[in-house]
This record gives C-alpha cells, sequence and structure tokens, in this order.
C-alpha cells in the first residue's frame, strides 16, 4: 500500500485553485447549506469528506484543521480553509441568550416511563446532552438504557422522538429478549423495534472510541436519535491498570467524551452513559459508593444520576449534578413491563 505524502504549499495552492473553479450556484433564501456549497470544495473534496463521516457543516465547523486534515489526506492549509469557510457559513459568533434560548426549542426529551424519574430530570433524557447514570451492580442502569432504547421509538406525544437507538455494549449485557418484553408492554411491534436498535460489542477501550467515532455514519442514514454506552468505564478499567497509566487513560476518555458530547451537539441527539463504582476506603460515615472515570467524566456528563437498589424492585435515583435543575431524588421500580413509579 503506497505511503501517503503529505503535499507541498505549492501543491496545495494549486489544489485549492483548482478546486475553486467549480462554479458554485447561488443558493435561494432559506435553502440549507451542504459542504459541496463551501468555497475550495469540489466534487472530490466533498466526497472525501463524507467518507470521512463530516456530512454536515457543522460537524466540519466543529473539527480542528488537524482533524480534517487526517481524515481526508489533505494539508493542514486546505483543511483550515475548509473549516474557517463552514465557521463562516454557520456563523459561530457570540448570540445573545434569546438566541440560545430559541435553539433550545429544538431540544427533545425521552420518557423513562416512570413519571417521578422524568420529573426528577425535567421531562426526560436530554437531546444534545450527556446523562450518566453510576450505581452498584443491580441498581437498574442497564434496564434504564433498555427502556430508553425502546421509548425513543414512541411517537413524540407519548414521550419518544420517532428515532432509532444505537448501543455499544462493553460487558455483554445487551439483551434482545428484553426488549420484546418492553417494546410489548408498550403496545409495540417487537421486530419492528429490534430493527431500530443497532448494537455493537466492543471489544477493547480502542475499538470503543472507533466505535464512537464510526457511529457518525449511522446516525444520520438511520435517524438515530439515542446512543446507549453500558457501559462507560469498563474496558478502560481493565486495559489501564496503575498509577503509571492514569494519564493516558484519561486523555484518551478525554477525547472520547468530547467525540460523544460533538455528535449529540451536531445531530441533536440523546447520549446516556453508565458507569461503574468503587467504594472509597477514606469515608467512615455515609455511602462510600462513588463514581469512577474522574473529574473528567464528571465534567463532561450534563446530567449524573446516582442509581441504588431499596425494597424489592423498588430503585433510588438521585440527581446531583445538572446545569439547571435542582438535586433530589426519584423512587420507581423495575418490573417485567420495565420502569413504573
Amino acid at each position: 500500500m503506497p505511503r501517503y505524502k503529505k503535499p507541498t504549499p505549492e501543491e496545495e495552492l494549486a489544489q485549492m485553485e483548482e478546486e475553486e473553479i467549480v462554479e458554485k450556484k447561488p443558493k435561494k433564501a432559506g435553502e440549507e447549506l451542504t459542504v459541496e456549497d463551501l468555497p475550495g470544495i469540489g466534487p472530490k473534496g466533498a466526497q472525501k469528506l463524507r467518507e470521512a463521516g463530516y456530512v454536515e457543516l457543522m460537524a466540519i465547523a466543529a473539527a480542528s484543521a488537524g482533524e480534517i486534515a487526517a481524515a481526508c489526506e489533505i494539508g493542514e492549509l486546505t483543511a483550515e480553509k475548509i473549516v474557517q469557510a463552514a465557521r463562516q457559513a454557520l456563523d459561530m459568533g457570540f448570540k445573545t441568550a434569546e438566541d440560545v434560548m430559541t435553539k433550545r426549542q429544538e431540544i427533545g426529551k425521552i420518557t423513562t416511563g416512570s413519571a417521578s424519574l422524568d420529573a426528577l430530570l425535567g421531562g426526560g433524557v436530554e437531546t444534545q446532552a450527556i446523562t450518566e447514570a453510576f450505581g452498584a451492580f443491580g441498581s437498574g442502569k442497564s434496564q434504564l438504557g433498555f427502556q430508553l432504547a425502546v421509548n425513543v421509538q414512541l411517537p413524540r406525544e407519548e414521550g419518544g422522538l420517532e428515532g432509532a437507538c444505537l448501543i455499544i455494549d462493553t460487558e455483554s449485557t445487551f439483551r434482545p429478549e428484553r426488549i420484546i418484553q418492553l417494546a410489548e408492554a408498550k403496545g409495540l411491534d417487537p421486530q419492528k423495534v429490534l430493527k431500530n436498535i443497532f448494537v455493537a460489542k466492543a471489544y477493547n477501550s480502542d475499538h470503543q472510541v472507533i466505535l464512537a467515532e464510526k457511529a457518525v455514519e449511522l446516525v444520520k442514514s438511520n435517524n438515530v436519535k439515542l446512543i446507549i454506552v453500558d457501559s462507560l468505564m469498563s474496558h478502560f478499567r481493565s486495559d489501564y491498570s496503575g498509577r503509571g497509566e492514569l494519564a493516558p487513560r484519561q486523555q484518551k476518555l478525554n477525547r472520547h467524551m468530547h467525540a460523544l458530547q460533538k455528535m449529540a451537539d451536531t445531530n441533536n441527539i440523546a447520549v446516556y452513559l453508565t458507569n461503574q463504582v468503587m467504594a472509597r476506603p477514606d469515608v467512615m460515615f455515609g455511602d462510600p459508593t462513588t463514581h469512577i472515570g474522574g473529574h473528567i467524566v464528571g465534567h463532561a456528563s450534563t446530567y449524573r444520576i446516582y442509581l441504588r437498589k431499596s425494597k424489592a424492585n423498588t430503585r433510588i435515583a438521585r440527581l446531583i449534578d445538572s446545569p439547571n435543575l435542582p438535586e433530589g431524588e426519584a423512587v420507581f421500580k423495575v418490573s417485567e413491563k420495565g420502569l413504573e413509579d
């Protein structure tokens, strides 16, 4: 396989001039811009960008020149021009808070099936945000994920988003039999629900990161509205052990979390993560249980829920971090029909 040779600045300029010869038809008022409308992008350049997963202007504008250059095998000078053109086309400068509020009207909410848990989350699991649930085994983290995978397919008036779901399974916990149970309880066609859930098993942390990056291709073509990672830290915890490997682990984890957030922002989808816990030996009184992943996961997650098991099938959810909602608790139960009050 021939090795890629980085073009010289002169070759880059010649390529850019050649691409700019392509005549751009003026867009009508209100018509959405596409990748091909960027100055300096010809048919070949647009095809390379799309093959690399950059199918929208927002995805290009949110990327760095280095990312575009590596993905499309072009020089950084060309990549910088492409990124700047996308940012100018999208007007990515300062906006008033009123404009931001208008933009937030596009945000959707996925019902959890429990009215009390929905109220705790301000109406359900939110799009354009990362919702993390952590707790001990059996606390209901995966069950909440299964329920969301079904509920996202419901009509909007019933608390869904009429979209598909993508699951990255790191602990071999996905069970289609449980999905069928939950779909039947909601009055949905189980086979149709199963066809709208795309599952990939991650074998290590590198594979997990690659699956998240490649998910962009499925998101647009299949109307994906929810991405589930169950669980986030399982492979990171086993692949990196000891204090000596903490720094590289956290750097990779940081990139992974930011890739998920960028996908949520650019495609208006919800991201739900489950996380493992550990017991803190320095806690003498109270609950010693705490999440893993450190401050990286804490800062990257928009909403954090601590789940714990109570009597019988009852679970207690505590919202411990949110940018706009108060801390609080909700009680729900996990039954054959799914999550209920």
